[in-house]
């Protein structure tokens, strides 16, 4: 745990001592879906049937209507704040092309969010955009979570499995998210049967957990491993999505290499902190590319 002291303030929490966060590298990097961008350069979004603005500067977190007991027991394990990035920093600047994208990215925190949600999102987004992702999701909560009224905006929390159960495709035509609404109901199903224990498989290995998690319709490896890193803290499982493919095939690997070659790359290049490398070369290659 990094030496952080917390206090309350103004209808939230401060949260002080906090080094390597940036509230837009952390939500702007592509790991979740719902939270967004004030015009102040705060962000506003759901986790853990909780809404809450966050902000950061010198050095400092406020969380604008969290409690100090909220700050303890909740955002600061959704934040990461009790990893040493400045130690994982060190471990992966040895590599020039992330050193590279650390200092491009350098506020990025993989967050640890509710393992259900972050299935369920990654499964909305195969083959999908991340503006209809988000609109997707969004729809979803709001037709079967519960609301949640916060600076004079509704929210709406993301339905546990209880609140999905029996669930079917048809019952979710109205989210517009295709063949994905299937899949979404077999991972309901997975989940409120037990065949899928989110829990057991965050205990597991990473190699077993992603075999798991590979049993629901529709999970990929791809799937699977935003799954394990974004939500079971498993920095070493490697997500490879276009951006990822490509820049790992231009600067590593050769444009031969299929995702098992990628994989084991990375492996070997970055070792137990694969996911979170990965992350900084995703942000950075997505962000550059956009600006040109």
């Amino acid at each position: 745990m990094e030496n952080i002291k917390y206090h309350a303030a103004d209808g939230g929490v401060f949260i002080e001592g906090v080094r390597d966060f940036n509230p837009t590298h952390t939500f702007g990097c592509g790991q979740c879906f719902r939270w967004d961008a004030e015009s102040d350069g705060s962000y506003t979004g759901v986790a853990f049937s909780r809404a809450v603005n966050i902000s950061a500067s010198d050095g400092r977190i406020f969380i604008l209507g969290a409690t100090v007991d909220d700050a303890k027991n909740i955002w600061t394990d959704y934040l990461d704040l009790g990893r040493d990035y400045s130690m994982i920093k060190k471990e992966l600047l040895h590599d020039e092309n992330v050193r590279r994208a650390i200092e491009f990215g350098a506020g990025i925190r993989i967050l640890n969010q509710e393992k259900f949600e972050c299935l369920v999102s990654y499964i909305i987004s195969t083959q999908n955009a991340i503006p209809r992702i988000k609109k997707i999701v969004s729809k979803l909560c709001g037709m079967y979570g519960d609301k949640i009224e916060f600076s004079g905006r509704t929210y709406y929390s993301f339905p546990t499995p209880a609140q999905l159960e029996g669930v079917s495709a048809d019952d979710l035509e109205p989210l517009h998210a295709g063949y994905r609404a299937a899949y979404i109901a077999d991972a309901v199903q997975k989940v409120c049967s037990g065949d899928v224990d989110l829990d057991r498989v965050s205990a597991l290995d990473t190699a077993a957990a992603r075999k798991e998690l590979l049993k629901i319709k529709g999970v990929g490896p791809k799937v699977a491993d935003c799954t394990m890193l974004f939500s079971m803290k498993k920095s070493d499982a490697f997500p490879i999505d276009v951006w990822v493919q490509r820049t790992m095939r231009t600067l590593y690997c050769g444009e031969g290499a299929n995702l098992n070659m990628i994989q084991a790359k990375a492996a070997q290049i970055f070792g137990e902190y694969a996911g979170i490398a990965q992350q900084y070369l995703f942000y950075y290659a997505r962000e550059n590319a956009m600006k040109r």
